[in-house]
């Protein structure tokens, strides 16, 4: 049965070590929550609970194992233990009942194997490299971790790590630690894996929405609107009919399997400028999204990888050249909602490349000039060894 916790200034609603009957959700009024006198000082939760925070979980958690005294005339909605599992949902989208939505709801929508633990797949219809794609684990991780924090709590940064080149023919798991829960923040930590191996670990942070100090010292470029732009398409198109390029460069590239990606882009210099360190490009997921902050924020990070780290190689580029790249970290910070089926210009430059390393910054804008995000990444980008002919057998 459902029910309502009433206090006044200085009650306690929840005493340390006492068990706390559910989930407690604050509809208004504030609290503080703290640990007993002697507890560490290091460890002492201390924070205050505003409207629609929530403390309890019932025995099995540790949450309600400190003091949660009333600062103000305090209602409370309280969610008994045997119905927690409403807070629990699956998926923040149904990819599976939205077959009319982007394709990329498929691709980074994760299959519940337990308590925050996922299973992902490299669809045939996304981009298929030698190993997973980057994007992709960024994306799917990033969903891991957001179906197990509080739905008003947005991702304003990640951190990832790739360590081992995933194998596309292989599902991922995804192993969610809940690193921390507080009233404003969340920090969530993923291991990707294959062949009980970690392939892939990010680290994520979530903040409530809060009104705050606010200022924008970055410009967006002066490029043309993507209306005016080609897209992929539309580029290989023109290269298959274009008299000026040799026939047999054409009927090869007529004979290759041609999947379009999930994210339509549209780049805003034209084949001149490929040597220089930084690529401006617009671009947005195909299709209509699900309106949900959630995924719109875990596509732009798939999307965040496409043709990244290749700006580090672009002033070494020349005819004939074959070169072996792979990501190492990638990190994003997410300044303003995003919607991720619109136009978003991406900004990338390039400042260093050393030690068989470079390094790419980007910016992404929305068409009304505001900066969205930031990111970096460092990649490893290399010649491809050459290899030598086939050894004559001595027999």
């Amino acid at each position: 049965m459902l029910g309502f916790c009433l206090a006044e200034p200085g009650d306690y609603v929840a005493r340390e070590g006492e068990p706390v009957d559910g989930l407690y959700i604050i509809l208004d009024g504030q609290a503080e929550v703290s640990a007993s006198a002697n507890a560490e000082e290091a460890n002492r939760p201390d924070y205050v609970l505003n409207k629609y925070d929530y403390f309890g979980y019932g025995t099995n958690s540790s949450d309600h194992q400190v003091n949660v005294v009333a600062l103000s005339k305090l209602t409370c909605f309280i969610l008994p233990n045997q119905y927690g599992y409403l807070l629990q949902p699956k998926t923040i989208w149904n990819a599976e009942e939205t077959p009319e939505h982007s394709l990329l709801e498929k691709i980074l929508h994760l299959e519940p194997l337990e308590v925050d633990i996922f299973r992902g797949f490299t669809l045939p219809e996304g981009p298929m490299f030698r190993q997973v794609f980057g994007g992709q684990l960024i994306g799917q991780a990033l969903a891991a971790a957001s179906k197990t924090v509080d739905c008003l709590k947005m991702v304003h940064s990640l951190h990832a790590i790739f360590l081992v080149a995933g194998d596309n023919n292989m599902p991922i798991i995804y192993q969610v630690h809940r690193a921390r829960d507080g009233s404003s923040f969340a920090t969530r930590k993923v291991e990707a894996k294959q062949k009980g191996l970690v392939i892939f670990t990010l680290i994520a942070s979530f903040q409530k929405e809060e009104v705050g100090f606010e200022h924008q010292a970055a410009i967006m470029p002066d490029v043309p609107p993507p209306e005016q732009l080609l897209n992929l398409e539309e580029i290989r198109e023109r290269r298959l009919t274009d008299p000026r390029f040799p026939t047999q460069y054409r009927n090869l590239a007529a004979k290759k399997k041609f999947t379009p990606w999930p994210i339509e882009m549209r780049f805003c210099e034209d084949s001149a400028s490929q040597h220089k360190p930084s690529l401006n490009y617009w671009f947005r997921a195909r299709g209509k999204l699900s309106d949900d902050q959630a995924l719109h924020r875990c596509v732009v990070a798939y999307a965040s990888d496409l043709l990244y780290s290749g700006v580090s190689l672009n002033p070494h580029r020349e005819k004939g050249l074959k070169t072996y790249s792979l990501s190492l970290d990638h990190s994003i910070w997410f300044h303003k909602p995003v919607k991720a089926d619109d136009w978003l210009l991406y900004v990338i430059e390039s400042p260093s490349a050393h030690g068989g390393r470079g390094f790419v910054t980007g910016r992404m804008f929305n068409r009304q000039g505001e900066l969205i995000m930031s990111l970096t990444q460092e990649a490893l980008i290399r010649r491809e060894k050459t290899r030598g002919p086939n050894p004559r057998p001595k027999l």
